[in-house]
């Protein structure tokens, strides 16, 4: 076995980059190969030891796949050897190519080392042994054996004859012998899907790699109170679980497997095989657990749906596409989309298509293999967006009167969910970016003091909910364990709903999945039931006592532990799957993990039917189905990729020497400032960064940056946001979705090839060529327009205006120092035309009524774009701030305002009249509330 020297200093991209940078050193040393055959006699030696140090580079890595495996590797060593460079660079021309078109999965010619496997990759000649049936889905499987490395290749042969004509699905096998190689192998290799471990492995590697064992020794020795004095197998099956949790995981023991089996902590494995007993079963039940995972049950019935001959009399005239195909006049509509579509429609809910609202079929068993897939208790499918999963969960959990904590700088859809529901809104603000126009995450510093100040209020019992955006637009992901902990410590009960509508693809990364909710709600399931937990939280009441005490300052500044004993886990995930995963436009997820479930699913359900439409897309159900089949199956691989690909526009932007005078993406830096970052952590490219650091930074910091969200800073190459993303659009064929005063955000995910970072690059280098070009043509007037630009962009940025308050018509208690309000009533309020008016911007009135009265209150919610968040909402004192804000932005599109009315205000009459003639004392606000709110 080869020995890998991978040093502390590896960067993060590093990582990341296993696949891609197979390749590369695969046509590295084929270009090497080239060399040394077209090589004259003064260079023959040099060009040989060329390619002796390029296979030794890449043989460090090879150990961890299956091919080209030890047979091919030892005959181009020997061809090496014996001086063949010509049958070196040929072998080596077809390894390379099988590996970049994956051929090597289904032609077994490429296992072979003839003179001429080109011929056969080309299709010119048939492959010796070439599989001819239907296509067969590949993968590897991961054997940890204790076994001398001389016996694993006819142990790999054992497993091959035991392939039948019908098995539906092919695997080749890895050999590693160790705890270390095996975890090694498992981050490496994407291709795994089960890992077979013998009793009685060794625990370290030959190999010098002390970022990996950094790694080990802070996340996987005795993660959660687990047991140190389990075998070696069972530590190595949890620590794989840790990584990977979609690996379907075997144990081989000659020890008591009884007793093996019946161990709590083995749940992590599938199955244990007494190992010498049943190899026919152990392949067996690898490629059962395959097809478990492959098992699409929607999406398998509705195929076999739209091959049924069925006579549709229900109203969907596009149903098996005779309207269309037989049309005078659109029958390219059916051209354009294929039969398939068409067959596969229907309103039906019969023939095995069940049914949406009241699923008991194949939609049921499609939702329980997502809740699996995503280490949820129960999932739905919504197919009409995360706006309407939002609306569902906060109309479920919500009543009137109660308290919800969200960040006001989230999706419309949260605060549509409090008019909806008729709960009250405190708003708690995130850190702004001034510079960019943008914010950041809500503090929990922030969240904690809101919920203290509250408790101080007597009005905790009513806080139901906080709502959160994870990751934000622009990619700061919360530490969202530790702001679940701290919050439950002061609230116990206190419901949570993550917004992951960008971040769905998180569940698969095992840097980001533990700052997902379900992710993090996992590990906070274990931490409560752990002796050491409870130890450290009686510490706590020793010194901060049993009833926090919100006049404890230390309640702010201290890590607070949740009484484990008290503690309700409730937590909802809504993610976009269709933002991030192989599914069709609207296509999303609701995800529960609630231990208090069962008191709200009738009225779950009932938000459902209010919700979801009852005519939903098939297509859009098939292809939740098929997104989660995918993703358990390949989503680790794809999403190594996405963030290897945004590592490498980040790095390609800004090294350039060209692209960089003009443009800029914003690191980890720029996002968070220093003060939530206390690891120290600067940037995943930074020099000295590798990633044990970065995974210290995702457990530990309070916020992180998710790296493949890209904000592009454009300003400083005298372009607006808007105006950028239009000109990439039109004159270069880049789409992007958000923008911002001086910035575009950039988004790579599991669709994105190299090829698109390539076009990327060059476009960028073309726009900066243009701008240098334009500057020298214009000279001083030029450059110094050019300048001012820049300068109104990047520094004369108008202040962000934070939340005000809401008018004290809409407060329970003006005088209280929380700041919830009923924005339901001023949201119905403006439903009548007499009790509103419009205020145009640039009257003068503005400043008089600012100054004297009375008070400019929001009758709607306005909000620009960018930056895309509401600053104003229905009741919200207007202040001085808001109107410099919005006379300062210069963006075209701003919902809710329009320039040729103005603003629309509620008028003071209406104020008066909601606030029911009442004085500001706390007994008649409290009336005149429970007035307004029924």
């Amino acid at each position: 076995m080869s020995t890998a020297t991978t040093t502390p200093s590896t960067r993060v991209d590093q990582f990341f980059t296993v696949a891609e940078a197979r390749f590369d050193r695969w046509r590295a040393l084929l270009q090497a190969a080239r060399n040394w055959a077209a090589a004259t006699q003064s260079t023959l030696e040099t060009t040989r030891t060329a390619v002796v140090a390029s296979l030794q580079e890449l043989r460090q890595w090879e150990d961890f796949f299956a091919y080209p495996g030890p047979t091919l590797i030892t005959t181009l060593g020997e061809r090496i050897a014996a001086g063949d460079a010509t049958g070196t660079a040929r072998l080596v021309q077809a390894i390379s190519a099988a590996l970049l078109t994956h051929s090597y999965r289904e032609n077994l010619a490429d296992w072979e080392s003839d003179d001429e496997p080109s011929l056969a990759l080309a299709g010119h000649l048939p492959a010796t042994g070439e599989v001819t049936g239907p296509h067969k889905p590949y993968f590897e499987v991961l054997v940890v054996s204790p076994a001398r490395p001389s016996s694993w290749t006819g142990l790999a042969q054992e497993l091959r004859k035991l392939r039948r004509t019908q098995d539906k699905f092919v695997y080749e096998t890895v050999f590693v012998g160790n705890f270390e190689d095996a975890v090694l192998g498992t981050i490496l290799n994407g291709s795994f899907e089960a890992v077979v471990i013998y009793d009685g492995i060794s625990a370290t590697s030959a190999r010098n790699n002390p970022v990996l064992r950094q790694f080990l020794a802070t996340n996987l020795a005795s993660s959660n109170g687990k047991d140190n004095s389990a075998p070696s197998s069972l530590k190595l099956a949890q620590a794989l679980k840790q990584i990977r949790p979609e690996l379907d995981i075997y144990l081989l023991s000659d020890r008591e497997v009884e007793k093996v089996a019946g161990d709590v902590d083995a749940s992590c494995i599938r199955r244990v095989f007494y190992q010498v007993e049943e190899p026919l079963e152990l392949h067996l039940s690898i490629l059962d657990a395959i097809a478990d995972r492959y098992e699409t049950p929607y999406f398998d019935n509705l195929q076999k749906y739209a091959q049924r001959p069925m006579g549709t009399f229900h109203a969907l005239p596009v149903a098996r596409g005779k309207s269309i195909f037989k049309s005078n006049w659109i029958r390219d509509m059916g051209e354009f989309y294929g039969m398939n579509l068409f067959l596969a429609e229907s309103s039906a809910t019969t023939g095995g298509l069940d049914s949406l609202l009241e699923p008991t079929g194949n939609i049921k068993v499609a939702q329980e293999k997502a809740a699996r897939a995503f280490g949820a208790d129960q999932v739905f499918f919504v197919t009409n967006g995360t706006s309407t999963s939002n609306k569902m969960v906060e109309q479920a959990l919500l009543a009137p009167g109660d308290i919800m904590l969200v960040d006001r700088n989230c999706h419309k859809s949260h605060h549509y969910g409090a008019v909806l529901s008729g709960a009250l809104p405190l708003y708690v603000e995130a850190y702004p970016l001034t510079q960019y126009s943008m914010y950041g995450a809500v503090p929990l510093r922030t969240i904690k003091k809101a919920l203290i100040d509250l408790k101080a209020e007597g009005k905790l019992d009513r806080a139901r909910m906080l709502v959160l955006t994870n990751c934000t637009f622009d990619g700061q992901i919360y530490n969202v364990e530790r702001v679940m902990e701290e919050c439950l410590a002061i609230k116990p009960d206190l419901i949570f709903l993550w917004d992951e509508a960008w971040f769905g693809f998180a569940r698969w990364s095992p840097f980001y999945r533990r700052r997902t909710a379900m992710g993090a709600a996992a590990a906070l399931e274990s931490k409560f039931k752990d002796p050491a937990y409870r130890a450290a939280y009686e510490e706590q009441v020793k010194k901060l006592g049993a009833d926090l005490d919100p006049k404890n300052p230390a309640l702010l500044e201290d890590r607070l532990l949740a009484n484990p004993d008290k503690v309700h886990l409730r937590v909802y995930q809504t993610n976009s799957t269709h933002k991030s995963m192989s599914c069709l436009r609207q296509g999303s997820m609701v995800l529960v993990k609630d231990q208090d479930y069962h008191t709200v699913e009738e009225q779950f359900h009932e938000a459902v039917f209010t919700h979801a439409s009852t005519s939903p897309n098939l297509q859009i159900i098939a292809t939740l189905d098929i997104a989660r089949r995918q993703m358990e199956l390949e989503g680790y691989e794809l999403v190594n990729r996405a963030i290897q690909l945004a590592l490498d526009i980040r790095r390609e932007v800004n090294s350039h020497p060209l692209v960089s005078k003009y443009f800029k993406i914003l690191g980890a830096d720029d996002m968070i400032p220093a003060e939530f970052r206390l690891t120290g952590f600067v940037d995943y490219l930074t020099p000295g960064a590798n990633w044990a650091t970065a995974v210290k930074t995702l457990r530990e910091d309070e916020f992180a940056l998710d790296v493949t969200r890209l904000t592009l800073v454009c300003g400083s190459a005298a372009f607006d946001g808007t105006q950028f993303k239009n000109m990439l659009a039109a004159d270069f064929d880049i789409q992007l979705n958000k923008t911002s005063r001086n910035s575009v955000l950039l988004q790579t995910n599991i669709n994105n090839t190299r090829s698109d970072i390539a076009h990327l690059i060059k476009v960028l280098v073309e726009i900066s060529k243009g701008i240098e070009q334009k500057l020298a043509r214009g000279g001083n007037p030029a450059r110094q327009a050019f300048a001012a630009r820049v300068k109104s962009l990047m520094e004369d940025v108008p202040n962000l205006p934070n939340f005000s308050s809401f008018h004290n018509s809409f407060r329970e208690d003006p005088a209280s120092i929380t700041s919830e309000g009923n924005m339901r009533s001023a949201f119905f309020g403006a439903y009548r035309e007499e009790q509103c008016d419009h205020l145009k911007l640039s009257s003068p009135e503005i400043y008089k009524r600012l100054k004297e009265g009375p008070e400019l209150v929001s009758a709607n919610f306005v909000i620009p774009y960018p930056p895309g968040f509401p600053i104003m909402v229905p009741g919200q004192v207007i202040t001085v701030e808001t109107i410099e804000f919005m006379r300062k932005l210069d963006v075209k599109e701003i919902h809710g305002f329009s320039a040729t009315l103005g603003l629309k205000l509620l008028k003071p009459a209406f104020l008066n009249v909601a606030k029911g003639g009442a004085d500001k004392s706390v007994p008649e606000g409290k009336k005149a509330f429970k007035r307004q709110a029924a």
